[in-house]
């Protein structure tokens, strides 16, 4: 309930808060124009119902079906409005109640007048609501259009049709006539009930019926045209990008933060991977990021309905399917955002998925990835089941070679700061990576031993008192803004980690600014089998430590891992760090120059919408004597084989100039067999070792050949002599192992400092 009295002072919910006069009025402008905006759409208020919300305003539609749905829409938004609004109330509420004997006392952060934030989301909400009735507009006239069309027939020109090449014709006019209200999406096509509407929309929108002949066909296709294609143009101003940004979140600010901070560096590394490419043509994309997670953190219904105009589906629920081309080449989302997008479009994202990158922290394995495969076998999760190729899933790290390696960027010292680092450095300081205080539980007797040696530092969160988790021994500077953080690692010679969180971004922040990272190695390794973190997510991946990358791609001197359980081994790990000096160091894949080089190959060669050719072709060649041609050949110096050069090689990225066969142990997983070998599995080669030439050029024994569902395969048993292959591309896995097993492993090279491309790969 709502009241408003003579002073200017609203009681929400039984709590009593004041509204200076401006925000009643911006507030009371954005509420009655969604007023003025419902009822002119054919909606009249109604009182409140058992079980409604406090905030519900219910509207009576007596217009179509399709004003219902999205006058519910409005509803549903104009109640997210005032819940926003009750929560700036209470805040500004309790600011007002700091006054104390008539002396104000003003908060902390006086740079930003609370006025200000609350304009800005209004006029945001305002902006959203003026987009939202100009699709409303369009979608209404849509369905009368489509209405009147379709009356255009008569019944004698709407009999069900019988026609062989159509055969489900007849049962889905029975399911149109029965299930047509089921869903918006239909009344926006036309589909009024009647047999003419549901002909029109099963021959011209689906293609379950044959088109009509008293129908226009010579109209223009909805399909709209082929964009035409334009060259990419490196742009430095980024005013435009920090627009798109958006406000009103601490998350967002912290973003827009970062771009400022970066974008010099971002600029220069830019104009450098133009001169390495030597300015050759590159086609402009059409590029969507939606980021699902910040979505569903806000609760944004705003966003979500512009996520479905974004990609121009019809309203609805996703029975009805895209008529026109998906307006971007390609899409950049998390697990959330694909789960949204799921909702919008239905049954078209199947058609469209291809187009769609998936960033995903800590990697998707081809096992979990497939729906039926995961199903029957075990491995079905909460997050995987999505079946794309596992290569357009995009992860942090390059812990996972089935999927592509997106990354991210840490900032870059120049010469002058890394000198003036290593001349400030302070030898006997350490700063712990642990921001929660149950973080530190459990550690005291490590702690302790470094403390002989080292003043500790750390910075966990706390209101009012100091956490009893941290020993009294170190020095708490609280949760610090980044750039303060920065500062504190540049002065330490040690960052240590507690062994949580996992595969974190601040390592590598600490290493590049001079630190030596010390963490725990975890014997066993952690995993779904063992440790809580793991389980539900889409990967059966081992860890074996807290940060894998650095143990393994960076190592000492700036990297010591060691059993923290072991106090010899840590003492003598913390001895050797005193003793040793290194300079700041940033691997190349995780500068702005590394991530730039990696996601233009990215954008430029994976295509997963266009289907891989069969390999061999039923055409291939033969020499002379009728024999057929070995594509591969022994490699010197190696038990491996590669790419024959006097073979043609049909179209691939990476190309296959960089492959080499290898055959792994029993138990042993491509990922371990490629990398023993100091190579890396590439997924996208497996489609060329999968047929019986590649076992025999290995000289495997078969005495038994099939091809199934599993994702070991290809691969063959000694001790049995069989033989597999793998029936579905989706399956093909370098994750997998098993201890019956030997699998056939397509391993290629890397650039160095830049694992997620080959030599040639550019």
């Amino acid at each position: 309930m709502i009241d408003l009295n003579t002073d200017g002072k609203i009681m929400v919910r039984r709590c009593l808060v004041t509204f200076k006069p401006f925000r009643i009025f911006v507030v009371g402008i954005g509420f009655f124009s969604l007023c003025f905006l419902m009822t002119s759409l054919g909606g009249q208020f109604s009182a409140k119902r058992p079980g409604d919300s406090p905030f519900t305003i219910r509207t009576e539609v007596l217009g179509n079906l399709e004003s219902r749905g999205v006058l519910r829409k409005i509803s549903d938004m104009l109640e997210v409005i005032m819940k926003r609004v009750d929560t700036l109330s209470k805040l500004d509420n309790s600011t007002d109640s700091r006054r104390d004997g008539g002396v104000v006392h003003e908060p902390r952060d006086q740079r930003t007048p609370p006025e200000t934030g609350l304009v800005e989301r209004i006029q945001a909400i305002a902006q959203n609501v003026s987009n939202v009735a100009v699709r409303m507009e369009q979608i209404l006239q849509h369905s009368v259009a489509m209405g009147r069309v379709v009356r255009e027939g008569s019944s004698s020109q709407c009999e069900v049709p019988k026609d062989p090449r159509y055969p489900d014709c007849s049962s889905k006019v029975d399911w149109m006539r029965a299930r047509w209200t089921s869903d918006p999406c239909y009344a926006f096509y036309g589909v009024d009930g009647s047999d003419c509407s549901f002909l029109v929309y099963l021959s011209e929108v689906e293609w379950f019926c044959p088109p009509l002949a008293w129908r226009n066909h010579s109209r223009p296709e909805t399909v709209g045209k082929t964009p035409e294609r334009r060259q990419a143009a490196i742009r430095t101003d980024v005013s435009a990008l920090l627009e798109q940004v958006g406000t009103g979140k601490e998350s967002l600010s912290f973003m827009k933060r970062r771009i400022r901070r970066l974008a010099a560096q971002w600029g220069i590394a830019a104009h450098r991977l133009d001169t390495k490419l030597h300015r050759r043509w590159r086609e402009q994309k059409r590029i969507l990021v939606h980021v699902g997670f910040l979505t569903e953190e806000s609760g944004d219904v705003f966003i979500l309905l512009n996520l479905g105009l974004f990609l121009g589906v019809p309203p609805g629920r996703g029975s009805c399917p895209l008529t026109g081309p998906l307006p971007f080449d390609l899409i950049y989302t998390d697990y959330h955002g694909l789960q949204q997008m799921k909702q919008h479009m239905g049954l078209s994202l199947k058609k469209h998925k291809c187009h769609i990158r998936v960033i995903d922290t800590f990697g998707t394995e081809p096992a979990y990835n497939h729906e039926e495969y995961a199903t029957l076998h075990g491995y079905r999760t909460n997050w995987g089941y999505w079946n794309l190729n596992t290569r357009q899933f995009m992860t942090m790290f390059p812990h996972t070679p089935d999927n592509s390696f997106m990354g991210f960027v840490s900032e870059e010292l120049n010469e002058t700061e890394k000198l003036s680092i290593q001349r400030d450095k302070v030898d006997d300081m350490a700063v712990v990576y642990g921001k929660e205080a149950s973080m530190w539980k459990g550690k005291e007797k490590f702690l302790q031993i470094l403390h002989r040696y080292m003043e500790i530092h750390g910075t966990v969160y706390y209101e009012t008192q100091r956490p009893p988790e941290v020993p009294a021994f170190v020095k708490n500077h609280g949760l610090l803004p980044q750039h303060e953080l920065q500062q504190l690692l540049r002065k330490a010679k040690l960052f240590i980690g507690f062994g949580f969180p996992y595969e974190g971004p601040a390592p590598l922040e600490a290493i590049a600014n001079g630190c030596i990272f010390l963490q725990p190695k975890f014997n066993p390794s952690h995993s779904s089998l063992n440790h809580e973190f793991f389980r539900g997510k889409p990967t059966s991946r081992e860890v074996s430590s807290q940060h894998p990358y650095a143990e393994q791609y960076i190592g000492r001197p700036h990297v010591l891992t060691v059993d923290f359980n072991n106090s010899q081994e840590f003492d003598t790990a913390v001895r050797e760090i005193m003793r040793t000096k290194v300079e700041p160091y940033l691997p190349y894949e995780y500068t702005c120059e590394g991530m730039l080089e990696r996601v233009h190959a990215y954008i430029q060669h994976q295509d997963f919408c266009t289907p891989d050719a069969p390999y061999p072709p039923a055409n291939s060649s033969r020499s002379r004597s009728g024999s057929a041609l070995w594509p591969f050949v022994a490699l010197p110096n190696s038990t491996g084989l590669g790419w024959a050069p006097n073979i043609s090689a049909p179209p691939s990225w990476p190309p296959l100039s960089a492959l080499r066969l290898l055959v792994s142990s029993e138990g042993q997983s491509c990922v371990e067999a490629c990398r023993h070998a100091r190579l890396v599995c590439e997924p996208a080669f497996f489609r060329f070792i999968n047929n019986k030439e590649a076992l025999s050029r290995l000289e495997v024994q078969c005495e038994g050949l099939e091809a199934e569902m599993n994702h070991i395969f290809p691969a063959f048993s000694v001790m049995r002599r069989e033989c597999g292959l793998q029936k579905d591309p989706l399956l093909f896995s370098c994750a997998g192992l098993s201890t019956k097993y030997r699998r056939l492993c397509p391993c290629r090279d890397f650039r160095k400092g830049q694992v997620a491309l080959c030599k040639d790969c550019l």
